[in-house]
This record gives C-alpha cells, sequence and structure tokens, in this order.
C-alpha cells in the first residue's frame, strides 16, 4: 500500500461509497477489498486519515473491508474545533450513550445489521469487527449477531465519566459471555497505559465481566507516535489511538506489532488456514 500523507484530507478514492439501509435507518459505508467481511468502526472526531488506513491494512492483509461513516467529515483531518464539535454533537445524540454504563448506545443495533449484511455478501465463516474510542466497545455488543466472530476493542473510551464502567448492558455481557465460552470465542482489547480515556480500571471491569474470554493488551506510553493532528494535539493529552493517530508506521514499533497481532486475530478466525500478508505498507 503506497504511504498517504495522514496531515492531508484523504478523498477515500479507493473505497466505493455506498448508501445501505438497515433497520430503516440509512447511513455511508465506505467499502474496499475481497474476502471475509471486516467492520471498521472510527474514532472520534470520523474517519480520518489515519482511520482510512488501518481499514485499508485490513483490506490488504486479505478482507472486505466496511467502514461506516457515524460521524463527522469523512476522510478529513481532524481540526481541534471541528473536532470538539463532533464530539460535543455525539455526546448528546439519541444514537450513543456517552455517559451511560451498563448501557449499551442504541447505534449497535444497526451495527449488528450490518455484520449480517455484511455476512451475506461477503460470505466466510463469519465477520470481525474493530471498535476505536467512542465506538471501542461496539464490537463486543455486536457478538450479539451470530455472524460476528472476532471482536476487537482499541481503547474504549465509553462512559465517559466513569472510568471503571462499560457501556454495554449488564444481560447483554450475560450473553455475550456465554456465547464466546460456548463457541470457544475472545475478546482483544489494546489501551496505553496513561490514557485517560480508558484506564486500568476499564480492563479490569471487562476481565470480571468476560473471564479469560477477555485479553487485553496494555502498551508503554512511549510506544506512542507524538507527532499528531489538531484535535488530537489540543483535546488528547495522553496516548490513546493505539491503531491510528498514535500509531508509529516503523518496523519494530508495539504499535504496529498490536496492529499485526489484530489482523492475524481476524485471519485465524475468519481465514484460517491462511498466512497473514506481510505487504501492509
Amino acid at each position: 500500500m503506497p504511504k498517504r500523507s495522514m496531515k492531508q484530507d484523504d478523498p477515500l478514492e479507493d473505497f466505493k461509497r455506498r448508501e445501505i439501509t438497515l433497520d430503516g435507518v440509512v447511513k455511508a459505508v465506505h467499502v474496499a477489498g475481497n474476502g471475509p467481511a471486516v467492520i471498521v468502526m472510527t474514532e472520534m472526531p470520523g474517519i480520518s486519515p489515519h482511520v482510512a488506513r488501518f481499514a485499508r491494512w485490513v483490506r490488504d492483509a486479505g478482507f472486505t473491508a466496511y467502514m461506516p461513516s457515524l460521524f463527522g467529515r469523512d476522510g478529513a483531518v481532524p481540526g481541534a474545533e471541528e473536532g470538539a464539535a463532533v464530539f460535543q454533537r455525539a455526546c448528546v445524540s439519541a444514537e450513543f450513550r456517552a455517559f451511560a454504563a451498563n448501557e449499551s448506545s442504541p447505534v449497535t443495533k444497526w451495527l449488528r445489521s450490518l455484520a449480517r449484511f455484511a455476512h451475506e455478501e461477503c460470505g466466510g465463516p463469519g465477520v470481525g469487527a474493530i471498535g476505536m474510542c467512542f465506538t471501542g466497545n461496539f464490537a463486543l455488543t455486536m457478538m450479539l449477531e451470530p455472524s460476528m466472530l472476532a471482536p476487537v476493542l482499541s481503547q474504549p473510551s465509553l462512559p465517559l465519566n466513569n472510568p471503571a464502567g462499560i457501556e454495554i448492558a449488564p444481560e447483554e455481557v450475560k450473553a455475550i459471555r456465554q456465547r464466546l465460552e460456548r463457541d470457544d470465542l475472545t475478546a482483544l482489547a489494546y489501551r496505553f497505559e496513561g490514557d485517560k480515556f480508558c484506564m486500568a480500571q476499564r480492563f479490569a471491569a471487562y476481565a470480571e465481566a468476560l473471564g479469560d474470554r477477555f485479553i487485553g493488551r496494555v502498551l508503554p506510553d512511549s510506544a506512542a507516535n507524538r507527532d499528531l493532528p489538531p484535535f488530537f494535539e489540543r483535546h488528547v493529552t495522553t496516548p490513546h489511538s493505539v491503531v491510528t493517530a498514535h500509531l508509529i508506521d516503523e518496523a519494530g514499533q508495539p504499535t504496529i506489532a498490536a496492529r499485526d497481532e489484530i489482523l492475524a486475530f481476524f485471519t485465524q478466525r475468519l481465514a484460517p488456514g491462511r498466512p497473514v500478508s506481510a505487504t501492509f505498507n
């Protein structure tokens, strides 16, 4: 994949923008690639060049990347003021539960339908998904959809006001744990050690809820990229975005190792027996 500037808006020209209607709700979804489906859910404040880069890595690993537009301007470098406005709108949106522990965001119902839709289109054993930051927990809630096999939670940040809370209803947590145990599945999760939005208490809560079906990875703050877009530079003052803005795109970096582990996880669950591609850069 040719290297692109992370400091310029991404035209997303190698994705097909589709309007997909599910449960009576229409959302734009950017789709690229072939193979089993992986849903890449954007972090705040939208589908940035960093998020699109990760979706391309998913595509180049042999999957069909479905990247739904959930907030913000698709492809835009997140500016400080515009990004803050997107964040504020999302916090009061009926689709999200930014401050509610023990509740699931309503948008996860649409995302579960997207997983089912993508599986029907792409085939294979099932679907993978990664959520980031504001959407970080959504991949776990999506496990209520039977086609979902590979959930990844990258710096799950909701609820914002409760570091030890998890943004999912208790009965859904119970059902998901039963499914993980019944089908011998796991959930992968990532955070930086000093992340103020996704703290150690949250991973402890997931571990208590899911037992050994939850695999949490904690990266040192020293592994984070410091050359950040304006929104992150002003509003995200600790290392946070493991596979996007804070990823250092160099061989041997802990964040690249995390990316490769995620892609291998998708391959193991969705394309067993196929080697992981080594041509991500």
